[in-house]
């Protein structure tokens, strides 16, 4: 089968130009289950079987094979039983490459879905493995693979001192770019003296409809992760992950994790109601509706959660209308208003911060949960904060963009 979209692994695998100067060369191979050739062949597998010398491989969070369900569980170092290949963990003891990691390849081939949002934690690995990679001057390839959220930009730049694996620099919540052209941007943020190229793709247009990113009816759909089951959810994403840092379910242990968000002891008929009062700007490009669910695991479990469900695969998405953060932030806003002691903030240790609040680590700052909290705070008061951070990338991403 061939579609007119072809990935930086499909292309390493059919272009002898760029596969031929590899050969013989011990590769490190980073990926998730999602990183496959257009007929869903593995990359580790298709790269092995086109004779290139695969001599290490890299699981990023939820590991190689993608089995570990929740953040935080680890996943530990194998041998692939297919290839015999050692499959290092970089989300385990550690989640930086080690010395003896980066001593078992000679070229390191990052081949990673992204979702297109500051927080999804493969683009930190990314980050790692360019910094450690320019240590002991070995090359970094990033076999490029679609944004699929595109282009827009939402949400607020991380600010100083708030770095975390979650935050890898100062992006907003919503980037736009791919994980190549992303690659490029960090080596020139921080100033990295390292071997980087991108293998970029061909057939691919960030904009076109229906998919806005994402090639919909051409390409399938494999999780990156086990809460990504599809690009509804990535769309959703960049807002529905702040629920990671509230008591409100986020949709984990139901069908439809990420694109809902409820709680037992809400009123979501009420709070749509509410959101529509402060900023029903905020929620044009979709469809919310009203929904009950109980979640199998997680948050809730086994409790009856009456909620919103964001729908964003019908006709009447708008992909330049939609933003998904600000219309998290205005949930969090009108729980708030109707509950004004409401426990809406989760206090655990996220991602292995133990010293700020899950909420606050998400957004790179206090500024989301200030807002929130604040009784007198408007929706033109957060508009303040992250509009000038939206037109400053927007300006400094530009000379990144590959597509």
């Amino acid at each position: 089968m061939t579609t007119g979209l072809a990935t930086g692994l499909d292309r390493l695998l059919a272009e002898p130009a760029l596969n031929a100067p590899l050969r013989g060369k011990r590769l490190g191979y980073i990926a998730h289950p999602a990183s496959v050739t257009a007929d869903l062949t593995h990359g580790l597998d298709a790269l092995i079987a086109s004779g290139l010398k695969v001599s290490a491989a890299y699981g990023p969070q939820h590991g190689l094979r993608g089995d570990k369900q929740d953040n935080m569980i680890e996943s530990p170092d194998f041998d692939d039983p297919v290839h015999g290949v050692p499959v290092f963990s970089l989300y385990g003891e550690v989640r930086r490459p080690t010395g003896p990691m980066m001593n078992a390849a000679d070229v390191f081939l990052v081949d990673l879905q992204d979702l297109g949002c500051r927080i999804y934690t493969f683009i930190t690995t990314l980050l790692y493995v360019l910094e450690e990679a320019a240590k002991v001057q070995k090359p970094v390839i990033v076999l490029d693979r679609p944004n699929p959220v595109g282009r827009p930009i939402e949400g607020l730049t991380l600010r100083p001192g708030w770095e975390s694996f979650v935050g890898a620099g100062p992006l907003p919540m919503r980037h736009g770019l791919t994980l190549g052209e992303l690659g490029a941007w960090f080596v020139w943020r921080f100033g990295l003296d390292v071997d980087y190229r991108c293998i970029r793709m061909t057939g691919y247009d960030p904009t076109a409809a229906p998919g806005h990113g994402w090639p919909l009816g051409e390409r399938a759909w494999v999780n990156p992760s086990p809460n990504a089951p599809n690009v509804f959810m990535a769309r959703a994403y960049a807002g529905t992950v702040m629920l990671e840092g509230a008591t409100l379910s986020e949709g984990r242990g139901t069908t439809r994790p990420l694109e809902l968000f409820g709680a037992p002891d809400i009123d979501a008929r009420r709070v749509l109601e509410q959101m529509h009062a402060l900023a029903p700007e905020w929620l044009q490009g979709c469809r919310l509706r009203e929904i009950w669910f109980e979640p199998t695991f997680h948050k809730h479990v086994k409790s009856l959660c009456a909620g919103l469900q964001i729908h964003t695969e019908g006709p009447s998405y708008d992909h330049a209308a939609f933003r998904p953060w600000r219309l998290q932030a205005l949930a969090f806003k009108a729980i708030r208003r109707l509950y004004p002691d409401y426990p809406l903030w989760r206090d655990f240790a996220y991602e292995y911060v133990l010293d700020k609040l899950a909420i606050d680590v998400i957004n790179g700052s206090t500024l989301l949960r200030d807002w929130v909290d604040d009784p007198d705070g408007q929706p033109g008061d957060l508009d303040s904060l992250a509009i000038p951070d939206e037109i400053a990338w927007e300006e400094e991403r530009r000379g990144f963009l590959l597509y």
